[in-house]
């Protein structure tokens, strides 16, 4: 399997591993396998009764030709280990027999993301022995909140790679904060920036096409390289996991063979939902995608009308993780329905003046699957209280989004099909908002003593993660502003 970029001026077709190594492509683009894999019902059939860290071996396998099923499985065994996620990384879970929730918090830093970024640095390691690279790797990380601590976490004391992530002050949950302001590790920075997570991501991407600091970085002996959903060894983990949710529902009994499903899933960069779509396209039984937002809703407007505008109003919000106006991952869905020459231009047309169109027929094909819904401020802390209440079911700030999307879409579109919905954090995460849902807004806690006071309010247990990060002390307490962010790589570097 050969790799490509989605904007079609970098004409090389290059490996995986290499893909992996470089994150983007030399002409801004981002990788994308020139076709993609089939998984026929046979093999699903006999993927069934595998555990999860063969199912993700044979997956991964299907786009990263270049690596060997045993090094697949080697590396998902280490990655997914019990001491780690528990007896499941990702088990189901049946809500009211028509709402399913897909918890993918179980990790070492209570969010989604660690079903990629526990993996991705052992592919990572990798991809620098099969290319042959001499060179260290710095991984630059923009971060609106889980990403930055699953990638530290991950990325922690690997040798041969330094890790630097940067994380607006103001837009992350008190615990997040902590958690990254805390994390440990001699190959780790942190740093806070004056801005929110598009200056962040922004910022980053300017790093990257930087041919001065990348001169600067090889006098070093080092080359930049990226953690964040851009990168296809980030994003190829997480098809993995709507794959084994869907036979893990067959073998419930909750869903039979073949039978369709929905899938609903919290969204900002547009990384987790489209890693559904891929594995929808390899053969998977799923009909729609529900593209959930809160009220910084670009993706439910583009997929409304076609036209994606990032030039509106930037809203703070208890789903901090999805307060993004410009979804990176988009463009890979982009690529797939308008191909390289049109999705180089529609870049283009955002970098310059911050909104694009996309022809009929691009729509067209894009509405087949996808369906944009929002959430507001209101109906989010609703849907946290009545989840719990009427379904004994604790659920954080942006699975609540999703939970919201997913019963207005089956109350307005009558959908039949039971729906999978993406549970993408531990409520403990953001346990003030979740608190102050459940019991009102006067006399809220502080954030660190809302964990305490949902334990105690709900009869359910903090994470042991989570726990352990209230006492420790604080690591990176560093913020800068984001014209500040050249320097702190430089520096970082040079230490």
């Amino acid at each position: 399997m050969k790799f490509i970029s989605t904007r079609g001026k970098f004409t090389d077709k290059v490996d995986s591993a290499y893909a992996i190594k470089c994150g983007l492509a030399a002409d801004g683009g981002l990788f994308m396998p020139e076709s993609i894999p089939s998984l026929s019902s046979n093999e699903l059939l006999s993927l069934k009764d595998k555990n999860y860290n063969e199912r993700a071996a044979y997956i991964i396998g299907k786009f990263l030709t270049d690596y060997t099923y045993d090094e697949l499985l080697a590396d998902a065994a280490g990655a997914y280990a019990g001491n780690k996620f528990g007896p499941h990384p990702a088990p189901v879970k049946n809500v009211d027999g028509k709402i399913y929730s897909l918890e993918l918090w179980h990790g070492p830093t209570s969010a989604f993301k660690d079903m990629a970024l526990q993996i991705m640095p052992r592919l990572f390691v990798r991809a620098l022995r099969k290319t042959g690279e001499t060179k260290d790797a710095l991984i630059l990380v923009a971060t609106s909140g889980d990403t930055g601590k699953a990638a530290l976490e991950g990325y922690r004391d690997i040798d041969r790679v330094k890790i630097q992530v940067f994380y607006p002050t103001d837009g992350v949950s008190a615990v997040q904060k902590r958690q990254m302001q805390t994390q440990e590790g001699k190959n780790v920075s942190v740093k806070a920036i004056r801005g929110n997570f598009d200056d962040a991501q922004s910022g980053v991407k300017r790093i990257f096409a930087d041919e001065k600091m990348a001169a600067r970085l090889a006098e070093r002996n080092t080359f930049l390289s990226s953690a964040n959903s851009i990168n296809w060894g980030r994003l190829v983990p997480q098809i993995v996991y709507y794959v084994s949710a869907y036979l893990d529902m067959v073998c419930s009994g909750d869903i039979s063979f073949g039978e369709k499903i929905d899938v609903c899933v919290p969204t900002g960069n547009f990384g987790n939902i489209f890693a559904g779509y891929i594995a929808k396209l390899m053969g998977l039984p799923i009909e729609k995608f529900v593209c959930a937002s809160n009220v910084n809703n670009v993706l439910t407007d583009f997929l409304k009308e076609g036209t994606y505008d990032k030039n509106r109003s930037f809203h703070a919000t208890i789903s901090p993780s999805m307060d993004i106006l410009i979804s990176s991952n988009l463009e890979r869905l982009l690529f797939l329905t308008a191909g390289a020459e049109e999705t180089g231009k529609y870049m283009e047309m955002l970098s310059s003046c911050g909104k694009y169109t996309v022809s009929g027929s691009v729509f067209a094909k894009i509405s087949e699957s996808f369906i944009g819904v929002f959430a507001d401020e209101a109906r989010t802390k609703a849907t946290i209280c009545s989840f719990y209440k009427n379904k004994n079911y604790l659920i954080d700030t942006h699975t609540a989004v999703a939970m919201a999307a997913a019963e207005e879409y089956l109350s307005t579109y009558k959908a039949e099909r039971k729906i999978l919905v993406v549970s993408t954090a531990s409520p403990y995460k953001f346990a003030k908002d979740v608190y102050t849902s459940l019991v009102g807004e006067e006399n809220a806690p502080s954030d660190i003593e809302a964990i305490e006071k949902l334990s105690a309010l709900t009869g359910t247990e903090i994470p042991a993660p989570l726990s352990s990060v209230i006492a420790k002390e604080i690591l990176h307490p560093d913020v800068i502003g984001k014209e500040d962010m050249d320097n702190a790589v430089a520096d970082f570097v040079t230490l």
